[in-house]
């Protein structure tokens, strides 16, 4: 696949990677991490919510749209791959809220964007799936007004809000599906059984799996069960933090430890080299 230049053939890109075969969607936070994995070669990047708050100091789940809207406009514009975005829940209180924000998102030039059902309420973390489905509706026709063939996620949060409702997962997956998905995505199942039943439950559309811990799950073993593609959220940014805390907490200390440091010269190099690294 040649590297696409323009919005239209990233999306173009982007839909062809889902067709056939399994693609690892790595997720950089900034401009920095998203050019050095364009430059090892991803076909595609996706957005974390989680990384890019950190990355302002702020807590996964409270950024503004605003906010979201200029950072995902700024990858975009620095890097050639496709880029999906983690849009949340959509940024709206109710479907016409989400559909407006899609749009929004939609004109930033990115290829795909997830719409979750995580509610944001901690005492009722998952919107009721008659709510849920109408969000993922109303994003499906906002894209299609466009006209611009962006790829739509459903996404169902229960592994990760203390919901591990296997059977509910299912369900709701199949029913953002038939809502409009063109892929689903359910972060925190783990098991070959568990990614298996995704699978099958929405085939033949493919299926998003989220590996951000350590995993004997190779990509050729998710590949095995069906799986179109790979991404990992908040991992790489919370791999960078580890180093970064590592070698703070050793400055508190009176101690100087920067072990596993990239060189300033290999930094240097890269993004030298990276075309798009001066956009």
């Amino acid at each position: 696949m040649t590297t696409p230049n323009t919005t239209s053939a990233k999306r173009s890109a982007f839909r062809q990677l889902h067709e056939s075969g399994c693609f690892v969607l790595p997720n950089p936070w900034d401009v920095g991490s998203a050019l050095y994995l364009q430059g090892m070669g991803f076909k595609a990047l996706a957005t974390s919510s989680a990384g890019f708050a950190w990355s302002v100091g702020r807590a996964d789940g409270a950024l503004t749209r605003e906010g979201v809207l200029a950072h995902l406009r700024e990858l975009v514009q620095a890097t050639s791959l496709p880029v999906n975005a983690d849009f949340e829940n959509g940024f709206g209180t109710d479907a016409d809220g989400v559909a407006e924000s899609v749009r929004l998102a939609v004109e930033t030039g990115i290829a795909g964007l997830s719409i979750e059902d995580a509610s944001g309420d901690p005492s009722n973390p998952i919107f009721d799936l008659g709510t849920a489905v109408e969000r993922v509706r109303a994003a499906r026709a906002a894209i299609d007004r466009t006209g611009t063939g962006t790829l739509l996620v459903g996404r169902a949060e229960n592994f990760l809000h203390g919901k591990p409702d296997l059977s509910d997962t299912l369900a709701r997956l199949k029913a953002y599906a038939d809502a409009g998905a063109d892929c689903l995505y359910a972060p925190g199942i783990r098991t070959p059984e568990q990614i298996s039943a995704a699978v099958a439950a929405v085939a033949p559309k493919p299926v998003n799996v989220l590996v951000g811990w350590p995993s004997e799950l190779t990509l050729e073993a998710l590949a095995a069960l069906g799986v179109r593609r790979v991404s990992v959220g908040g991992a790489l940014a919370r791999s960078a933090w580890g180093g970064f805390l590592h070698a703070a907490k050793s400055l508190a200390e009176g101690r100087f430890e920067f072990a596993g440091a990239v060189p300033a010269q290999e930094l240097n190099a890269h993004f030298r080299s990276d075309p798009d690294s001066t956009k």
